[in-house]
């Protein structure tokens, strides 16, 4: 039985979805996962793979820009992307003391899968893996993501609808002191005369209870049970991609208005957050800089256009995070051990929203 989403909930978020109203939506792009569950061990984590151009077996130049809004975590192959306007390969998310075993196990995949490139040319892998801190659900020290699990989430990544809540890097996540972890959404978009998707996957452990607002709804006031923590101490990593033709700088701004889509949650980004934002772009397909010819030409949509787009990114982190909090499921805590981190109640969401005018019925 699939798990709700917080339209199924009636809540009424703006915008157009596409079919999944997911990340997969952006056309090639998939999305997988090992979610490593034993409670009597204490382990809750897991490893997220987003695969920009699938598993296309020739290594190629996915068009990107990364902003930072608050630097407490880690996401690599930023200083590349920075200067070169590109990643190559998967996408990964794990939790903070597993982002070594991840970058190694995903350049393996890199070096087995582009085999052929790798072979023939000094083509090195600069993998992106990203970060966020589940110790306070999960045994974080005892380091339980391994390759094979790596290689499992990313050989694994399809379309369609992605599991949201506890699965993937999202498994361990605390958001608003809810339970959070993985959630997606997407719209579509008409920019010059053409119809293009724009999506989103976060995943979620930022947030402190009073902050939280849902479609301007103060909920955090009034859901006050099982609080965990007095400060912010969490991180959400943003991916965002689309099959809009943009230039690295276009993809830079649209990673910057992450920063409104998790803000209409009512997060300040507090000193303790590594809140950290990849957008992507599937246009503009072709090889390595490497392998190319001399003279390249590139196709991009032109800035004063793009509102619509910036809008679309908005709307799909602010429902992504609400997708991961309507998804997660409860779960007690490792340290310190024996609270509880619950799920949102999903009547007492709906009354408030109800309350407020924010529910369709």
């Amino acid at each position: 039985m699939a798990k709700p989403r917080a339209r199924g909930l009636g809540l009424d978020f703006p915008g157009t979805p596409g079919p999944n109203n997911a990340l997969t939506d952006v056309p090639g792009v998939l999305v997988g996962y090992t979610t490593l569950i034993d409670d009597d061990a204490g382990i809750r984590t897991g490893v997220t793979a987003i695969l920009p151009y699938g598993h296309d077996p020739v290594p190629r130049p996915v068009w990107a820009g990364q902003f930072s809004l608050n630097g407490n975590g880690e996401m690599t192959g930023v200083h590349w992307i920075h200067d070169a306007g590109y990643f190559t390969g998967p996408v990964c998310i794990t939790n903070t003391h597993s982002v070594g075993m991840v970058h190694h196990a995903t350049t393996r995949w890199m070096i087995d899968h582009y085999g052929a490139a790798f072979g023939d040319e000094p083509i090195w892998a600069m993998p992106v893996v990203a970060e966020t801190f589940d110790g306070v659900l999960n045994d974080i020290n005892g380091q339980h993501v391994h390759g094979e699990h790596v290689m499992a989430a990313i050989e694994g990544a399809a379309g369609g609808i992605p599991a949201e809540g506890n699965v993937g890097g999202g498994t361990g996540m605390v958001c608003y002191e809810f339970k959070g972890g993985t959630g997606t959404a997407s719209r579509r978009v008409s920019l010059g005369g053409e119809d293009y998707t724009v999506g989103a996957l976060v995943q979620a452990n930022h947030g402190i209870r009073e902050w939280l607002t849902i479609l301007g709804v103060p909920l955090g006031r009034d859901m006050t049970e099982d609080l965990l923590k007095s400060r912010e101490t969490g991180s959400i990593i943003v991916v965002i991609g689309t099959d809009a033709p943009l230039s690295p700088l276009s993809l830079q701004h649209l990673a910057k208005r992450a920063t409104i889509g998790i803000g209409r949650h009512g997060t300040p980004s507090g000193n303790g957050s590594g809140d950290i934002f990849l957008a992507f772009s599937t246009a503009n397909k072709r090889a390595l800089p490497q392998l190319g010819a001399a003279k390249q030409s590139f196709e991009f949509i032109n800035n004063e256009m793009l509102d619509p787009c910036y809008l679309a990114t908005v709307e799909v982190v602010e429902e992504a995070v609400v997708n991961a909090l309507v998804a997660a499921e409860t779960m007690t805590t490792v340290k310190p051990a024996g609270l509880t981190c619950r799920a949102i109640d999903h009547d007492a969401l709906r009354d408030a929203m109800r309350r407020h005018g924010r529910l369709k019925e």
